[in-house]
């Protein structure tokens, strides 16, 4: 069901190698269906290999650029990643809290996955206070989980008791992301009206970077279009699962998922 005319924004920092941050929400927004819009928060220089610098954007352009957004095209859903200075996270939450953004999924981005730190440990604590009770939606893979709610995590039972934490401190709803854990690839979606789990085969497959940059634009994709929490989960997974079998090799690392498969058939 595509909609180009429903705008969607994402809220990251830029990955110039084009396989993770807003050039993988963008490409990801396309095809799902709805009108891509970003606001960059920092500029990073990374590539199949890993991420070897970043700089940040100042606070004032970060605020005009979501304003001028939401003045003129305001976004049916907001994707936040890489948010990496307390100052910045308290900038986008004030701002936002002006527009009241619908649909809004906070993807907690804290390291790369060669091990970079794209998060300030100083600005973890903004981040639990000011953007994770503004989410609909917060999309912690484990190692995020164990960093924001201090519990080791090594079973089905600890991402649960997890996500019931971090769903005290306000989102309306956890997507618990499990892939870093041994065995079948389950996510659990916690929600004070809802428990769902979504099993699936681990795939043997090198090409992974920017899944979650991706599936969390691809759900905010698909709020924004008009499904129901657990519907745009479901076809997220769907999708994000289709893009990783059909990853290829580019550059000397880790490659990109492929985002437009289902324009290949």
């Amino acid at each position: 069901m595509r909609n180009y005319k429903i705008p969607t924004l994402t809220i990251a920092g830029s990955d110039c190698s084009g396989g993770a941050g807003v050039q993988a929400d963008l490409k990801t927004f396309s095809a799902i269906g709805t009108y891509g819009m970003s606001v960059i928060t920092a500029i990073t220089a990374q590539n199949t290999q890993g991420v070897f610098e970043v700089e940040e954007l100042s606070q004032n352009i970060i605020k005009k650029q979501i304003e001028v957004v939401f003045d003129d095209i305001r976004p049916k859903a907001v994707k936040i990643g890489m948010v990496s200075s307390p100052e910045i996270i308290l900038e986008i939450a004030n701002t936002l809290k002006k527009y009241e953004p619908e649909n809004l999924v906070v993807d907690p981005v804290m390291i790369s996955k060669s091990g970079y730190s794209l998060l300030r440990p100083e600005a973890r604590e903004n981040l639990i206070k000011h953007l994770i009770p503004m989410a609909y939606l917060i999309t912690p893979n484990v190692e995020e989980a164990e960093d924001i709610t201090g519990i080791k995590i090594k079973t089905l039972e600890d991402m649960r008791r997890a996500g019931e934490d971090i769903l005290q401190m306000g989102p309306k709803y956890v997507l618990m992301k499990g892939g870093h854990l041994d065995g079948d690839a389950i996510d659990l979606l916690i929600g004070k009206d809802v428990f769902e789990v979504y099993e699936s085969k681990r795939l043997d497959r090198k090409n992974t970077h920017g899944t979650g940059c991706t599936i969390s634009s691809a759900i905010a994709s698909h709020l924004a279009l008009g499904y129901e929490i657990k519907e745009a989960v479901k076809l997220s997974k769907n999708y994000i699962t289709e893009a990783i079998k059909n990853s290829f090799d580019i550059g000397h690392g880790v490659g990109p998922v492929h985002h437009f498969y289902n324009f290949d058939k």
